[in-house]
């Protein structure tokens, strides 16, 4: 939209410039729908919340079971057979159900070792599996 100058020979020129009204007003209305909006966004409910009596969850048991690339298995750094492993697994499915197994499998294990070991520990009730990893770079 060119809005005409009057010039020197009674004629009108368009000017070469720009209108920033409109841009302004355009502005100015965002600007006051932010103000609006921005207190409703942080708005939180304030609550006076009631206090428990309750003592903290004792942590959990856990059970640091180590897998070497030959098939070795450790509990909690001691060597251990596979017959004996299953046993205490059993064991400890039936006394303390609720015990964490920290799994620590080498690199190059075989996948039927740790199959057999997590099937051992599901078979006694042990639920609680955790793979332990090294953090790495994201390939």
């Amino acid at each position: 939209m060119a809005f005409l100058n009057p010039g020197a020979a009674g004629r009108g020129v368009p000017r070469a410039e720009i209108n920033m009204i409109p841009l302004i007003d355009v502005m100015l209305v965002l600007l006051v729908i932010f103000m609006v909006t921005a207190p409703l966004l942080t708005h939180a409910v304030k609550l006076d919340l009631p206090q428990a009596s309750a003592q903290p969850k004792q942590e959990a048991r856990k059970v640091d079971i180590s897998l070497t690339a030959d098939g070795q298995r450790y509990w909690d750094g001691q060597p251990i057979s596979r017959t004996e492993i299953e046993a205490r697994l059993a064991e400890l499915g039936r006394r303390h159900p609720e015990t964490e197994l920290h799994l620590y499998a080498d690199k190059a294990a075989r996948y039927e070792t740790v199959a057999e070991l997590m099937s051992s520990a599901s078979r006694a009730g042990l639920q609680r599996i955790g793979f332990v990893t090294q953090p790495g770079n994201a390939r």
